[in-house]
């Protein structure tokens, strides 16, 4: 006999084949996966003299800053450290930061908003005004509050890691620690950024949490005394699946986009640590009319906003397949 969470999902029929037929989507999917995996495989094979900073200060691209040297691909930085390796370890930071932050928003919109509706009458009514309230907080200005508040506690709490593990001649260990501690801010971003992005998700969920907690086989669940926790999660949650995944391929760039802003006002991530918004801080800061260094920025710029762009067209590919109300 099939498994009742199973028999009691509704889902539109072949999303799967609708996404496959979306080349904008699938093109966008491919992309992604091709950047994560170079951000991923591509540092560890590049030579250790492009990974460190050198006297090679702002070499062009496809140059060498000596005859016998490597060749810098994107040309350098200030500090003569290679735009590739850079970019590409900036990558790793950037979508990282955008993945957590976004997975953190998902549990909490996705609890919050599935309480919510099940819940209904006035704990429904409490909950969506608590939600109206902290949606008209500048949510960057609540991000930078907690970055302020936090980033020394979270720098000594590191710290602490890191002389229990030299105590311990846990070496490994306690050199993790070290470089942990320059993605302090980083640490505090991400929490930051997660429990102000949940907010949309809470009120996606909830609405269609109202439209399912009506449906057959929830009222047959109650009436075989399944208790309310049973029903949110056996029977709910898996109804909910595509829609929570769609909205959290919307959530990503947005988070990007925020630990971005954030690290080109410098209060992000730093050096020697870089991420997207760090190198167009720092592109930024040596453009001038006189000589420009349009690597620097031209670089960091493209990728990042094609990979915006890429989640934006996948997040809406997967609504077209997935979102009930895209149903014709």
């Amino acid at each position: 006999m099939p498994d009742a969470a199973a028999s009691a999902r509704i889902a539109r029929p072949d999303g799967w084949q609708i996404l496959k037929r979306n080349r904008a989507a699938v093109i966008a999917l491919g992309f992604l996966v091709g950047l994560s995996l170079l951000a991923i495989v591509v540092p560890m094979l590049l030579p250790e003299s492009l990974k460190v900073t050198s006297s090679a200060s702002f070499v062009p691209p496809m140059k060498r800053a000596e005859e016998n040297a490597a060749l810098h691909v994107l040309g350098t930085d200030v500090n003569g450290q290679d735009m590739l390796y850079r970019i590409l370890a900036g990558a790793r930071v950037s979508l990282g930061v955008g993945l957590v932050g976004a997975l953190i928003s998902l549990v909490i919109g996705t609890l919050y908003g599935m309480i919510s509706g099940y819940a209904g009458g006035r704990v429904d009514a409490l909950m969506m005004r608590t939600v109206e309230v902290l949606q008209s907080v500048p949510r960057i200005l609540f991000i930078m509050i907690l970055i302020a508040a936090l980033d020394d506690y979270v720098k000594e709490w590191v710290d602490g890691w890191r002389l229990a593990a030299q105590a311990r001649n846990w070496s490994g260990l306690a050199s993790s620690m070290s470089d942990l501690k320059a993605y302090s801010k980083v640490l505090v971003m991400i929490v930051s950024l997660g429990l102000v992005e949940w907010l949309t998700m809470a009120r996606i969920v909830r609405g269609q949490v109202l439209v399912l907690r009506e449906m057959t086989f929830v009222t047959a669940s109650k009436a075989m005394g399944q208790s309310n926790w049973g029903v949110l999660g056996r029977h709910l949650l898996p109804n909910l699946s595509t829609i929570i995944l769609t909205y959290l391929t919307l959530t990503i760039p947005a988070v990007i986009l925020d630990e971005s802003f954030l690290s080109f006002l410098g209060l992000g991530i730093e050096d020697p640590a870089a991420s997207w918004g760090s190198l167009l801080k720092d592109g930024a800061q040596v453009i001038n009319p006189l000589e420009s260094k349009w690597w620097l920025l031209v670089f960091p710029a493209l990728l990042m906003s094609a990979s915006l762009l890429a989640l934006n067209f996948l997040g809406d590919g997967l609504r077209d397949a997935f979102d009930p109300k895209s149903a014709e």
